[in-house]
């Protein structure tokens, strides 16, 4: 993660246009009129050998000639000219430039020859092929957009001019304010992870938009994007719904993990809220900027139309929300202040004459019954009744758009008699929508946040305390089919590999012979009533789909013929070279249970993906399935299963009794660690996995691996989360006193408070290289929040207590040259040794990451730190640039 300059880009001060033009229609005539109409108030300094001037300012014949240094340059010259610039950019000491023009590809070279021009100047580019950056606060508009947009809230991150520009027109119309608005183009350098990383931290934006179409580098997005969304709402369209899938894999679950559906669980993970078009994208904002997310969604609703309320309710319904039961009290308030013949129910039909007092008597009630989470309140043009007088009303009852701390959700319907009414509400700062549906699927966006933002303090470790897997046999199975060059394992070996990990399976018999299995069947058929044979093959993968099972054997003669019915089967299909021998398990009947599929598939974009659902030979025809993101704990897997319709079977219903909900989730976190623990695992499926009371017990496995990869060690590097570094805890003892040094973990916000209060001003100076009295929470969720691949942090636990005692942290750059560090230690515990063990361990993790070397800026007065830098071996000078700092630098 790096936004390294990209703050040239925030709050540019500067600008240069590099092709600036005079003439009409040129592109670059278009960003210099929009930067000076749009009223920028830094230099603009046009670069172009063509010209003395352009719009009255002198024209530079070469960037290396202009007078200052630009905070951000513009380019919008021929495509071969662009690495050129960026050199000459780079050498005068601009970090940042949006390249406009489009024709800088890999295939022609001239987009590396940019990114290679712009490396030793750490230069940021947005672009190639942009509309260009807008920054409305600071009346920027370094764009060839075609209006200005208005300052407000909103950050917009576009993968697509074209949206760019629509949105910023569709604002207009609004009254839609924003922030940034970044046409990010072919993201040859600065990517969405990177901007959603700097937004995270802008005080000036209160919600981050996005429109996608690809996400590069998802471990850097998926670390932004949940670091972001822990701060302020993150609102994403993904386009590209219903591309076709590709060509099925090895395994069912190679069909079932379509790229969308991935998509779809990696945005929930990050905790972002996704819609499906560009309407909703504002709705959800609007909602989202203004309240918390609903821990429940049981709504209220007021209307002075029967159809109104109806359409909401069903609406609600289908956005898996949920309409509240009026208490008793609330319906006597009701009959007091209605009608008689009111509705009597939920929603409230107040009737169609219902004055404004009616409006509030109602509104009221309902926003004080301790069932509703939320109100949303209609009104229906009629001739009896004013929709103005009524909207005052209402606009009488809230503050901040709440009513009783309820969030508060109107909706006048029509166009002409309703305009007045929103204009009243609007201006009141109540969220108002033109359709019952529009309305209600606003409310259902805080519960689809609510439950999106739960995922965000989930980082499940490498070695996850759910699993008790046998690591060493399961490497031996992956071995044993590597040195013969095999992709798949055969079924044994898959049923091998997952009981390695707990997962059950039946007792398996493996023969050579048609003879031997029935031998094999005799001895299993002592102990069940039945037994399966079934064909052993190293190529065929899908042994139904050429009669290679045959089921509910009751004699060992059955199982022979069973067996020399599979070979006649295989030489009918000239597949008898196919056949290495036979399988006989017992026939495991259990009536009650369900058929279920887990599974794991490669995204060509996030990685590994773990696939849960309803299974049996169907599983494509029935398709109720869901995807998620290793690694998993038990939460996770919960929620995993809770996105299928057969998890709602799982339950019980009728007499069928609930299916054992723990031995699923092991089953699943098994399957992951599994993931985690061997990157060489490529696809792998249990189907069927019968659940039911008494447990889990896996029918069929195939697992598909990588030969060549069998040497790469875990946590594998291609999850597009990295597990939790569990293996980085420790225990030290430190002059009669126990600390546990471990990575940060999200949940330890709540320990910086207490830890904060108990160090000096002189010591947060030292830390923070300035007087510091308050901490944001923004600030402190965005240092627990990491993704333990470039940033980390170690936190030191007193034993007696659990409380902090200190924290090191490490933020390397983006090809793990150089590492920054930074050390903190609660005043009354120096002197113990705490920070050396502290600084220690952020050596010893830096060298084992392939870190080149750590540095760090230190105050010359902070003395402690220094000495301790000296007898690590720190390299000490003193900083020319900034009297009183000293930079300290370790090699590794």
């Amino acid at each position: 993660m790096t936004i390294r300059n990209l703050e040239h880009a925030a709050r540019p001060q500067s600008v240069a246009v590099i092709g600036a033009s005079v003439r009409d229609g040129a592109v670059g005539r278009i960003v210099m009129q929009n930067l000076i109409e749009g009223g920028f108030e830094g230099e603009i300094w046009p670069v172009n050998p063509k010209y003395r001037k352009v719009d009255g300012r002198r024209c530079y014949k070469r960037a290396s000639q202009i007078p200052g240094v630009p905070d951000i340059a513009v380019i919008v010259t021929p495509p071969e000219t662009v690495p050129g610039i960026i050199a000459e950019l780079g050498e005068k000491g601009t970090r940042t430039a949006v390249v406009i023009t489009a024709g800088l590809t890999r295939e022609n070279g001239l987009r590396q020859a940019m990114l290679d021009a712009a490396r030793p100047h750490l230069f940021r580019i947005i672009g190639p092929n942009t509309v260009g950056l807008m920054v409305p606060p600071m009346k920027f508009n370094a764009s060839f957009a075609h209006m200005q947009a208005k300052a407000g809230g909103l950050a917009l991150l576009s993968q697509s001019g074209a949206i760019a520009t629509s949105l910023v027109d569709w604002a207009a119309e609004e009254g839609v304010g924003f922030s940034h608005i970044v046409s990010l183009g072919d993201m040859a350098d600065v990517d969405v992870g990177d901007y959603l990383e700097m937004l995270a931290g802008d005080g000036k934006t209160r919600a981050i938009l996005m429109y996608l179409e690809t996400i590069p580098n998802p471990r850097k997005f998926m670390t932004a994007a949940r670091a972001a969304a822990r701060l302020k709402p993150v609102i994403a369209i993904k386009s590209g719904r219903h591309a076709q899938a590709a060509q099925a894999a090895a395994t069912h679950t190679g069909a079932l993990s379509g790229a969308d559906r991935v998509v779809e669980a990696a945005l929930r993970r990050a905790g972002i809220l996704r819609v499906l078009d560009l309407g909703e994208l504002f709705d959800a904002a609007e909602v989202l900027a203004r309240f918390s997310p609903l821990q429940a969604s049981r709504v209220g609703i007021v209307s002075n139309g029967g159809g109104a309320g109806v359409l909401a309710v069903d609406r609600l319904i289908d956005f898996e929300g949920t309409l509240a039961e009026f208490s008793a009290e609330t319906l006597a308030r009701l009959d007091k202040a209605l009608p008689p013949n009111w509705s009597h129910a939920n929603p409230a039909d107040i009737i169609g004459d219902a004055p404004p007092d009616r409006y509030s008597e109602a509104v009221r009630a309902v926003a004080d019954d301790e069932g509703t989470d939320a109100v949303l309140v209609f009104n229906c043009p009629t001739g009896l009744a004013s929709p103005s007088e009524a909207a005052r009303a209402v606009a009488a009852l809230a503050e901040r758009g709440r009513i009783n701390g309820k969030p508060l959700i109107t909706c006048w319907l029509g166009e002409k008699t309703a305009r007045e009414g929103r204009r009243i509400l609007q201006e009141a700062g109540i969220a108002n929508f033109s359709t019952p549906s529009s309305a209600t699927a606003a409310l259902s966006y805080l519960g689809e946040w609510s439950r999106a933002q739960k995922a965000l303090t989930r980082v499940p470790s490498s070695g996850s305390e759910d699993v008790r897997g046998d690591r060493e046999a399961l490497a031996a199975i992956l071995k044993g089919a590597a040195r013969e060059g095999r992709r798949m394992l055969t079924e044994p070996e898959a049923k091998a590999a997952i009981a390695a990990y707990g997962i059950p399976v039946p007792a398996t018999r493996v023969t050579e012979t048609p003879k031997a299995a029935g031998e094999a069947a005799a001895e299993l058929l002592k102990s069940s009533d039945r037994v399966v044979v079934k064909l052993l093959s190293k190529t065929i993968s899908h042994k139904s789909d050429i009669g290679g099972v045959v089921l509910d054997l009751k004699t060992p003669q059955a199982a022979v013929a069973a067996a020399e019915g599979i070979v006649k089967r295989l030489k009918e299909a000239g597949s008898e070279d196919a056949l290495e021998g036979f399988v006989v398990q017992p026939m495991v009947v259990r009536k009650h249970a369900h058929e279920l599929i887990l599974g794991v598939s490669q995204d060509p974009i996030f990685g590994p993906v773990v696939l849960f659902g309803a299974g049996g030979t169907s599983v494509e025809v029935v398709d109720d399935t869901a995807i998620a993101l290793p690694p998993l704990d038990d939460v996770l897997a919960g929620d995993l299963i809770d996105s299928t319709r057969i998890g709602k079977l799982l339950a019980g219903y009728r007499d069928r009794a609930p299916a054992d909900r723990a031995a699923i989730a092991e089953a699943l976190n098994a399957m992951s660690q599994m993931i985690v623990d061997f990157p060489c695992i490529k696809g792998m499926d249990i189907n069927p996995l019968l659940a039911d009371r008494d447990g889990v017990v896996a029918l069929d496995a195939r697992i598909e691996i990588e030969p060549a990869e069998i040497g790469r060690k875990g946590p594998n590097p291609d999850l597009a989360i990295r597990p939790y570094p569990g293996g980085w805890e420790k225990d030290v003892d430190l002059e009669g006193h126990r600390y546990h040094l471990r990575p940060i973990k999200p949940a330890d916000v709540a320990l910086f408070p207490g830890f904060l209060a108990q160090v000096s001003p002189q010591d947060i100076r030292f830390r923070f290289l300035a007087s510091r009295k308050h901490f944001p929470d923004e600030m402190l969720l965005r240092l627990t929040q990491l993704d333990y691949e470039r940033d980390m942090a170690f936190i030191a636990l007193r034993a007696e207590d659990g409380e902090m005692g200190g924290i090191g942290r490490l933020s390397a750059d983006p090809d793990k040259e150089v590492a920054e560090y930074g050390l903190l230690v609660r005043t009354d515990l120096q002197g113990h040794g705490l920070g050396f063990a502290l600084l220690k361990q952020l050596i010893d993790y830096a060298r084992a990451e392939g870190i080149g070397a750590i540095e760090g800026i230190v105050l010359s007065d902070n003395t402690k730190m220094l000495n301790m830098c000296r007898e690590f071996g720190f390299e000490v000078k003193a900083g020319v640039a900034e009297p009183g700092v000293i930079t300290v630098s370790l090699a590794l």
